[in-house]
């Protein structure tokens, strides 16, 4: 007969072997898998400030999967480090803000040194794309041009109001142009060519 214990398997004569094994915390425990890469993560929100005395976190979220998340996503990532936590409930009072109850951080001040910590989840957690959607950092750097041809920039930040996402497009020598993603405006969005199409409406540039 054998146990197991953290050190390896033991037989019934006590004989320690020394075989590595992986052992499962509970699930409120931290999590301790592996931080991805940058570039395997999509950002959810960001902590913005402790939530009651029992560690829980407010975060301000730039996700409405909120359902999917507490379905779907085991665990968090948090910080430039990508610090794993185990993901134990999520509540969401209103639009845009998230409480998370996070594995490991049990009292509000080992919350409140969460405080400005981004927060992301692996991107195969995410929840699937329709056909017209995107992820938002997809969008960063793209090129923009107008439906003429004519380059006006790359995007430089995405901005999510609620109703529509805006980008903000860096242009050389002129002041940055805000461009919302609306149907009249984005003609074709090509993710995998690098290229955002733009139909420019009056007002959008004052100088166009």
């Amino acid at each position: 007969m054998w146990t197991l214990n953290r050190s390896g398997l033991v037989d019934a004569a006590g004989k320690q072997f020394n075989t590595p094994v992986i052992v499962c915390e509970p699930v409120s425990a931290r999590c301790m898998e592996e931080p991805p890469a940058a570039d395997e993560v999509l950002l959810i929100g960001r902590v913005i400030d402790a939530f009651g005395l029992r560690g829980q976190v407010k975060v301000r979220a730039i996700t409405d999967q909120v359902e999917h998340l507490r379905r779907h996503v085991r665990t968090v990532f948090l910080g430039a480090e990508r610090r794993p936590f185990a993901l134990e409930r999520v509540l969401a009072p209103k639009a845009g803000v998230l409480i998370l109850t996070l594995g490991g951080i049990a009292d509000r001040v080992a919350a409140e040194e969460l405080r400005g910590a981004d927060v992301s989840i692996r991107e195969t957690d995410a929840a699937p794309l329709a056909e017209d959607e995107y992820f938002v950092h997809q969008l960063y750097d793209l090129q923009v041009v107008t439906n003429d041809g004519s380059e006006i920039g790359r995007v430089r930040e995405v901005v999510q109001t609620g109703a529509n996402d805006v980008i903000v497009v860096a242009r050389r020598g002129r002041a940055d142009v805000l461009l919302p993603i609306i149907r009249d405006v984005v003609q074709s969005l090509d993710i995998a060519g690098g290229r955002i199409v733009v139909r420019l409406l009056p007002g959008l540039i004052d100088d166009a």
